[in-house]
């Protein structure tokens, strides 16, 4: 019974504490959905770029975050009070990441595409000098009869 009492409390609790959360106000210095969206796209893309080469932004001491709020020109404050904002916001803030999911695979197919050309372009090259270094059975290579030869007379010229 006491087991019960306190389970029952307990959720409670949990309900009456998430009560009492409000939408964020809308910050005077919101960032734009368009802004926002370019912002997220640099973010993502820089945050791979980390992942890969990590070692070479430690060497030239570059943080990556820093370095795009500041493209945008946004302090990290504003970006942070516009992300809580629009993160609340679960319809237009899917709809941002929709935006930047579909840029990212955009540009994920174009960056595809150009390796596959280049590759094709760089078989095609090996391709055309091993026809090339190859020596076809019976070609232009001629052989000379030297049994031939010694029993040969020069010719008076």
């Amino acid at each position: 019974m006491l087991k019960q009492i306190s389970i029952v409390l307990v959720f409670g609790i949990v309900i009456l504490a998430c009560d009492g959360i409000n939408k964020p106000e809308k910050p005077d210095n919101l960032i734009s959905k368009a802004q926002m969206t370019d912002l997220l796209y640099d973010l993502y893309v820089m945050n791979a770029a980390k992942g890969v080469n990590r070692a070479t932004l430690e060497k030239n001491d570059l943080d990556p975050e820093f370095y795009i709020l500041k493209k945008h020109n946004v302090d990290s404050i504003r970006f942070a009070e516009s992300n809580t904002y629009y993160a609340f916001d679960t319809e237009t803030y899917k709809e941002i990441v929709d935006n930047v999911k579909a840029r990212l695979e955009s540009e994920k197919e174009y960056y595809d595409d150009l390796r596959e050309m280049e590759t094709d372009s760089i078989k095609r090259r090996r391709d055309s000098i091993s026809k090339k270094r190859r020596i076809p059975k019976d070609s232009n290579v001629k052989t000379i009869d030297t049994a031939g030869l010694k029993n040969a007379k020069p010719k008076d010229v």
